[in-house]
Parts: structure tokens; C-alpha cells; sequence
């Protein structure tokens, strides 16, 4: 293989330039990061060796391995991991996170045109781009590579100007090394951190990767007088250099020490060393059990959620270990796809170090597992919701989405997860505009109120421009507002709660039971029996564009509104269905209702009593279709005939003079 220059792709160089113009405050983040993947390579060799120990090529005490050098003015890391080919080089160095790059440039864009602060701990981890902080503190970075079981290694170089160059290279074991040849701010006396000193890597070590379970050494040089034989200085004597192999963490796993003697920090330092994240999580699960199965488990709330949590690329699970032994990072059996935004391990002495994934899936000891680590996540969120609601709902608006969504997935799976989130769910609602939970919103019903009322837009200032709102505002009834794509399709998975079924005030029949008197709803079927033809004459002239059409008991003001019929899908979950790829088999059955008591009424009357194959009157027909269209925000499907007919009507009404 002779020597390759490659250009990164456009995303990567916008990367590569931020990296290097430092946006991030906090430089020293580049070695935890690099530690990390160090680490991660071990991981990595580790579980191959599990069942092909030839791999290790005799060499199975593993390690990280500084080397400062303040004459060349290098930092090198080493490690003897799983290592990488070319392709493997290529793949994962020189076009980063191909999905992360892109999401992580968007963030960044956004961030400044809202002249929002941008910092390490919202982007680098969460992103996946955490390599390329080392641009932060070098002028060029190289990269040594041998994967195990290879006899050719691979040398990666780039000064992060927008190409790189790989070549051979040798390499006597597997792993590898990467050497920062550090700008000249970053070494020496006069430099703010200097990356060459010894006791400056010995701090970082300690204060972000402590906890690494394999250990971080590094040849540590001191100097110390000389002494006699009865341990006396020798007086005069010049000082004698001394160089001595440390190990600089500690590789406790956190997990194992009682959480009484855990501090708060020691556990966010854990979780941002340990899973690759730059912000404090929200919460921390740590919890050990004994009896018929025994396991340790340390999970987490992350302080936000990550970009891709709903996307199929998105891996969850927790890392598995069996007597502090690592032996899976994602373990998707332990808790339901619902949780998936929950990060952490679990360590258990009952489980084989040999186990695959199929035997996983099952295993009973797993199964009990992940049955009390599920209990005890719900547990918490529901202490938290009645004890300390500010906090349940910061956790709410990160992902709340995913406890929706696994309430909606209970129809699939058979099982009782929607009685298990309920209660844990929220909404915003028309009084107060404030979350309330399902509970909250049923103990303060009135008597006479027989449903539960919801209403579906993007925001809630649609909803409430709805004129399906009128009555229920004039009545005073509290509506839940549902604003996510996913929010209607949960509470259809729910049907009811407390033995109250759920309402849309845009589908069916608006019943509002005692709130609606006696006197309104004679009134309604009057004006409907004495309407008869012309409701029959207005669907006729519409065609299969809707299901009915018939008078309205829930417009106040407006003169019409679209409904849906309330077998089948409702018209928002037609819209979401429509945005996705591939056909649309869901339609809803729609049904056009007229305001009997809006003058546009009257006016449809009178042109329709003087003939309904007059084309005022099919026009008039087709307006009010197409204007009720665009209140539940659907275009029409004719946009330059609806303005014809709108801009016809403007001209009658105001003749030229």
C-alpha cells in the first residue's frame, strides 16, 4: 500500500475548523475523550478474546500508556486494544459520525442565530465527534494502527486543514497509539495548560478517568537526593533523576462502594467518563439486590436527550458485566424499548461471561433483572412527579415522548405497560396552560362532565383558534391539548381512564351530556328537520369529499368546521400518516358541520331555494369545504381554484363604482 492523500468529506471540514478555532472553552476535555476510546478499544479485544483468545497474541494485561515529551512536544496515548485496519482507519476516523457530524453542525448553526452560548457539554458527547477535540490542543495529530490478528499496520496523519494522508506502518503489537504534536499554547512554562507536565496529565487522569477499569500508566521521572547506606542525605550531592512506572487511576469500579460514600460528583464524573457524555444527568439509579438473583445496577437520567433517541440508528441499552468483568455494551433485554433513553450497567456474579445474546433473551435471571430495574425507574419518576414536580417535568419535556410512545406500543405487545405509565403521563390543557397529569385533570371534572376532552394541533394557539373550541370554552370544560404526532395515538391506546372515556371535540358526536341543555339540542333538531334537503343537496354537490355533512352543536361564531366520524382514524392521525413514506391507507371518514345560526348560513339557504344546480350555490358549497379544509391546516387540493372563486366572491360583494 503506498502512501494516500484523501480530502474529508465538506461536513467534516466544517468540523475540522471549529476544532482547530477552539469554540470550546474547556480544552483539557480532548484527553478524557481519547482516554475513553482507548478504553473502549480494550472493551473491545476483551470480549473478542472471550471466545478467540489468539487474538490477544500472548499479551493480556491491558492498559493505557501516556508518554509526555517536552523536547518534541508530544503527548502520546497508547493502547493495546482491538486496533483497526485501513478501511476500519478510514471508516471511523476520516468521516467521523456521518449522521452526528450533520446534526451536530445543525445544532451549532441554530445556536447562533439564536446568539446562544455554545459549550463542550452540549455538544462534543452528545454528538459522537469527541476525536477530533484533540484538533483543540495540536497542530497535527498521527495516528498508528494494528488490529489484532493482523501482521500490516496503518498510518493515519492530518494537520486538520481538510485532508489526511494513510500509509503502512509498523507496528510490533496490536492497538493503538495516537501521538499530538501539541500547538504551542498547550506546552511549556508559559502555557496556560501544558500537556507535556506530568503532574498536569497525573490531575486530568484523576479528576475524568478515574474510574477506567483498565489502567492508565505513564513513566513518572522525579529527582531525589542521594543517600547513605544509614538512609542519610549525602550532603553536596547533586540530585539523581529516578523514573518510576505509575498507575494514575484508581479502576475501583464505582458501582462495587457503598452509595452512602459516594458523592454526587464522583457519580456525575463516572457517568460522563464511562458513557461518553459532557452534562450532569438528570438522575441516578443505584441500587443492589440479593437473594435468588444478586446484581449491582448504577443508571442514569441523562440531562438531556440525545439527538438521535427516536431515530433507527439509536442503540439502546445498558452494559453488562459478571463479577466486575465486562461482557456487553448494549444489552437491549434488561429494560423496555420505552426506557430506552436510560443509560447504565449492571454488574451480576450470577451471569456467565461466556453468554450470548440468544441465550440472554432467555435467561431468567435477566428476565428478574430487568422486571425490578423497570419497577424501580417507575417507582422514582412517580415519587418525583408528587414530591418534587418542577424536576418531573424537566424530565417530562426530555422524554416524555418515550413513555407516550410506550403506551401506544402496549397494543402490540399484549402486555400491561399502559397502566404502568398512565399515570405518569402529562399534557397541557385550556386552563392554566399548564401540565397536568390524567388524575389531576379527572379530580377536577365537574359532576355533569361525563368524558375526557382533547384536541389535536401543532401548537397551542391552533388549537385554540379551533372552532370546535367555542362551546367547550363558552361551557367552561377543560380541554387536554395534544401537540405531539404521537400524543393522539396514545390516549386511543388508552381508550379511558378512571372509566372515563376520551373525547375529541373533532370527531363524532360533541355530547357534552348535562352542559348541554335541553332547550339547545331541541333547537338543533329543529333547524336540522326543516334543513333536510339542503344538507342532502350540499353533500351531493361535494361528492365522496366527505362522508356527511350536517349541523353543528359545537360552532359558536364560525361558520364551519371539519369533523371526523368516530370509528376510524381521526384528520390529524390521516396527516401524520400521510407524511410518511410509502402509501396512505388511512383516511379518515370525513363530515363537513354547518353553524345554523351564522348568516353564511342563511345565505346558503337562499341559494339553494333558488336552485341547487346554480353555480353560486355549488361554488358556496365547495368555499365552505375547502375554508373548513384549511382550518385543520390540509391544503386544498385545487389552491388556484379556491382563489378564484374567493377573489369572484370579493368582486360581487364590492362592485366597482
Amino acid at each position: 500500500m503506498a502512501k494516500e492523500t484523501h480530502e474529508f468529506q465538506a461536513e467534516t471540514k466544517q468540523l475540522l475548523d471549529l476544532m482547530v478555532h477552539s469554540i470550546y472553552t474547556n480544552q483539557e476535555i480532548f484527553l478524557r475523550e481519547l482516554i475513553s476510546n482507548a478504553s473502549d478499544a480494550i472493551d473491545k479485544a476483551h470480549f473478542e478474546s472471550l471466545t478467540d483468545r489468539a487474538i490477544l497474541e500472548g499479551d493480556e494485561d491491558f492498559e493505557i500508556f501516556l508518554v509526555p515529551d517536552k523536547e518534541s512536544h508530544t503527548l502520546t496515548i497508547s493502547d493495546n486494544g482491538i486496533g483497526m485496519t485501513k478501511d476500519e482507519v478510514i471508516e471511523n476516523i476520516g468521516t467521523i459520525a456521518k449522521s452526528g457530524t450533520r446534526a451536530f453542525l445543525e445544532k451549532l448553526k441554530e445556536a447562533k442565530e439564536d446568539g446562544g452560548a455554545i459549550s463542550d457539554k452540549d455538544m462534543i458527547g452528545q454528538f459522537g465527534v469527541g476525536f477530533y477535540s484533540a484538533f483543540m490542543v495540536s497542530e497535527k495529530v498521527v495516528i498508528l494502527s494494528r488490529k489484532a490478528g493482523e501482521t500490516e499496520a496503518v498510518r493515519w496523519e492530518s494537520d486538520g486543514s481538510g485532508t489526511f494522508t494513510i500509509e503502512p506502518g509498523e507496528k510490533e503489537n496490536r492497538g493503538t497509539t495516537i501521538t499530538l504534536y501539541l500547538a504551542k499554547e498547550f506546552y511549556g512554562s508559559e502555557a496556560g495548560t501544558d500537556f507535556c507536565d506530568q503532574y498536569t496529565l497525573q490531575r486530568l487522569i484523576k479528576k475524568y478517568s478515574d474510574y477506567v477499569r483498565y489502567p492508565i500508566r505513564m513513566n513518572f521521572e522525579t529527582e531525589e537526593l542521594p543517600r547513605d547506606k544509614d538512609g542519610k542525605v549525602i550532603e553536596g550531592a547533586k540530585p539523581e533523576k529516578k523514573v518510576e512506572l505509575k498507575t494514575l487511576n484508581s479502576m475501583q469500579p464505582l458501582w462495587t462502594r457503598d452509595k452512602k460514600d459516594i458523592t454526587s460528583e464522583e457519580y456525575n464524573e463516572f457517568y460522563k467518563n464511562q458513557f461518553h457524555e459532557w452534562e450532569d444527568p438528570m438522575d441516578v439509579f443505584h441500587t443492589k439486590a440479593e437473594g435468588t438473583v444478586e446484581y449491582t445496577a448504577l443508571m442514569y437520567i441523562p440531562g438531556s436527550a440525545p439527538f438521535n433517541l427516536y431515530h433507527q440508528d439509536f442503540e439502546p441499552g445498558l452494559q453488562l458485566y459478571s463479577r466486575h468483568v465486562f461482557i456487553m455494551e448494549k444489552c437491549k433485554d434488561l429494560l423496555p424499548d420505552y426506557l430506552r433513553f436510560v443509560k447504565g450497567l449492571v454488574d451480576s456474579p450470577d451471569l456467565s461471561l461466556n453468554i450470548s445474546r440468544e441465550l440472554l433473551q432467555q435467561s431468567r435471571e435477566l428476565k428478574v433483572i430487568g422486571k425490578n430495574l423497570e419497577k424501580n425507574i417507575l417507582k422514582t419518576l412517580a415519587k418525583a412527579m408528587k414530591d418534587d414536580r418542577e424536576h418531573y417535568e424537566k424530565f417530562w419535556d426530555a422524554f416524555g415522548k418515550s413513555l407516550k410512545i410506550g403506551i401506544y406500543g402496549s397494543i402490540y405487545g399484549g402486555n400491561d405497560t399502559k397502566d404502568k405509565l398512565k399515570d405518569l403521563i402529562l399534557f397541557k390543557t385550556s386552563k392554566e396552560k399548564k401540565l397536568v397529569s390524567l388524575k389531576e385533570y379527572v379530580e377536577r371534572m365537574p359532576l355533569s362532565q361525563k368524558k375526557i376532552y382533547y384536541a389535536t394541533g401543532k401548537d397551542e394557539a391552533i388549537i385554540d383558534a379551533l372552532p370546535q373550541m367555542e362551546l367547550l370554552r363558552e361551557k367552561g370544560i377543560e380541554v387536554l391539548y395534544l401537540t405531539d404526532t404521537v400524543d393522539e395515538f396514545t390516549i386511543e391506546s388508552l381508550h379511558e381512564y378512571d372509566s372515563k372515556h376520551f373525547q375529541s371535540i373533532s370527531r363524532g358526536d360533541l355530547d357534552l351530556g348535562d352542559a348541554e341543555s335541553e332547550q339547545e339540542k331541541k333547537e338543533t333538531e329543529k333547524v336540522a328537520k326543516e334543513s333536510g334537503d339542503l344538507l342532502k343537496d350540499i353533500k351531493e354537490t361535494l361528492g365522496d369529499k366527505v362522508a356527511e355533512v350536517k349541523l353543528s352543536n359545537r360552532l359558536k361564531t364560525s361558520a364551519v368546521c371539519l369533523v371526523a366520524d368516530e370509528q376510524g382514524p381521526s384528520l390529524s392521525m390521516e396527516q401524520t400518516f400521510a407524511e410518511m413514506d410509502g402509501p396512505n391507507m388511512f383516511k379518515a371518514k370525513r363530515i363537513l358541520e354547518l353553524n345554523p345560526h351564522h348568516d353564511l348560513f342563511q345565505r346558503l339557504t337562499k341559494l339553494h331555494e333558488a336552485g341547487k344546480d346554480g353555480q353560486d350555490f355549488k361554488d358556496y358549497c365547495d368555499l365552505l369545504y375547502t375554508q373548513a379544509l384549511l382550518i385543520e391546516g390540509i391544503l386544498p387540493e385545487n389552491p388556484v381554484d379556491f382563489a378564484n372563486k374567493v377573489a369572484k366572491l370579493m368582486a360581487e360583494a364590492n362592485p366597482a363604482q
